[in-house]
């Protein structure tokens, strides 16, 4: 199977999640950002991730592709259930953090921007939802204070270090991502219990924090 990715996209690193928390092989290839094409071909619009089953068909749809995989290799191991306090949170903390993240993925040297057309495509685009990226990362001092408030409420919903909830669940699939691309924040410190979950559950799934890379 071939799961077709951009590194810093969270919808990918769900899909990306279920393979390395179920041990399945794939072949993890990385789009650039510019490139239209591929995805259009495979699934008739840009888009991603974008699984290529065995047998040559595609599907999009990060929560479908984790389902499919989850339900059809081995054991189902995700529940279905997420907490409502926590969707809160992810709701919350979602209506702002781009602004930290977005100006910051062009520079972490991701496959995704190796060309200046993909860096220059992804900057028009999104600065279109999030304004001026120089003026974000001015920004960043007033986003952490904010952020540093809404981590301190996410602490007590982590239950354990290698499950949200104390199982495993859409919860992780759905978090950890978020947590993830956080870790190329320089300055920002989890507290404990959520830097341990988010080390754990980077391990569990095979996917590399960004933490060395941070700025």
């Amino acid at each position: 199977m071939k799961l077709y990715v951009y590194d810093h996209c969270p919808f990918c690193v769900r899909a990306r999640m279920i393979f390395g928390l179920k041990n399945i092989a794939l072949e993890l290839i990385q789009l650039a950002n510019d490139d239209e094409k591929t995805p259009v071909e495979l699934v008739g619009r840009k888009m991603v991730p974008i699984l290529q089953k065995e047998d040559g068909t595609a599907m999009a749809e990060s929560l479908d592709i984790v389902d499919y995989i989850d339900r059809q290799f081995g054991r189902k191991i995700l529940s279905e259930e997420v907490r409502p306090a926590l969707s809160d949170w992810m709701q919350k903390v979602g209506e702002y953090y781009n602004h930290l993240l977005l100006p910051r993925f062009i520079h972490l040297g991701l496959a995704e921007f190796e060309t200046q057309s993909a860096v220059d495509y992804f900057v028009a685009k999104k600065q279109e939802y999030i304004g001026d990226f120089a003026r974000n990362m001015a920004d960043t001092q007033q986003y952490l204070h904010r952020l540093e408030q809404d981590l301190a409420e996410l602490e007590p919903l982590i239950l354990s270090d290698t499950a949200a909830q104390g199982k495993l669940s859409l919860e992780d699939i759905q978090l950890f991502p978020m947590l993830r691309n956080l870790t190329c924040v320089k300055g920002l410190v989890f507290p404990p219990k959520i830097a341990r979950y988010t080390a754990a559950m980077a391990k569990l799934s095979a996917i590399d924090l960004y933490s060395e890379k941070a700025l």
